[in-house]
């Protein structure tokens, strides 16, 4: 046991501790809150153009495009979406412990696979381990607009288009609710097994539906991957909450633990004290 100004000063850093991570805590609730409504508000509009491509594509059978053709795969595409700094408990760690562990388990070299790395954490990991990291992007913004990811999704439809890769893969973590989050891969290109449509929504395309299909297609992937990013964004503020209210609970037992040693220690002190001075009396006797 320590002395009562070790304990004391133990204390009092633990609990400035505590205030941190119930700052934050409070901070990624607030951020989970808007995430959510964003993830939530995409939903209509990707069911919207997801409708439209379907009616195309499963409607007209003289229509293709290269984004729906399966070609002979000598590359993969793998685009991690992953945090830029930590303090989000397993949320890294899960997603790239199962990516990792596909692309082991798929590829025997370097050479047959890419990785398009969005988030600070992934493109460090992939980076050390000497993977091809051919995009990334870090700094993320907490609620990313589709403006400020135009410029990187378009480069990573571009690069299965030119045949940079033949199939790109989609890894992150899938919003569920605010304690659970589902790791999740998705085959992004090619699109060919583009869902048919519930609805009975008939559609006249002008010029034509494969003019029309030129310019929808690039911009349903892209749709993907923002949809997928504004998902995942759910899931990180999420795993901070959770990860800094089991810090603030943790340090909250802490404080208790070391206030029982110290109410002990200066009890033991004062019954010192009060002994050394009945011995000093009785020998004064």
């Amino acid at each position: 046991m320590g002395s009562l100004r070790d304990i004391k000063s133990r204390i009092t850093s633990t609990k400035k501790t505590s205030q941190i991570t119930k700052a934050m805590e409070m901070v990624s609730a607030a951020k989970l809150n808007r995430a959510e409504r964003n993830a939530k508000s995409f939903v209509p509009y990707m069911e919207k153009m997801q409708e439209v491509v379907s009616s195309i594509a499963n409607g007209s059978k003289d229509v293709s495009h290269p984004m729906m053709k399966s070609r002979p795969i000598k590359k993969t595409g793998y685009l991690v979406i992953t945090t830029d700094r930590g303090l989000a408990g397993a949320y890294d760690s899960n997603v790239l412990r199962h990516v990792y562990k596909t692309i082991q388990e798929r590829h025997k070299s370097n050479d047959e696979y890419a990785i398009i790395a969005l988030g600070k954490v992934g493109r460090e990991f992939f980076v050390k381990r000497g993977a091809n990291v051919v995009l990334d992007i870090v700094s993320l913004p907490d609620h990313p607009s589709f403006t400020e990811l135009k410029d990187i999704v378009s480069k990573t439809v571009g690069l299965f288009i030119d045949g940079t890769f033949d199939e790109l893969y989609l890894h992150y973590n899938h919003f569920v609710s605010a304690i659970q989050h589902v790791v999740t891969e998705k085959k992004l290109l090619p699109l060919t097994d583009i869902s048919s449509s519930k609805k009975l929504t008939s559609y006249e395309f002008e010029p034509s539906a494969t003019e029309i299909l030129e310019v929808l297609l690039p911009q349903y992937a892209e749709s993907l991957i923002f949809g997928a990013l504004l998902d995942s964004k759910a899931s990180e503020h999420a795993s901070r909450m959770t990860a800094m209210k089991s810090a603030t609970d943790n340090a909250m037992e802490r404080i208790d633990t070391l206030t029982l040693s110290y109410n002990r220690a200066r009890q033991a002190a004062i019954t010192q004290e009060i002994s050394e001075i009945v011995a000093g009396a009785a020998a004064l006797e």
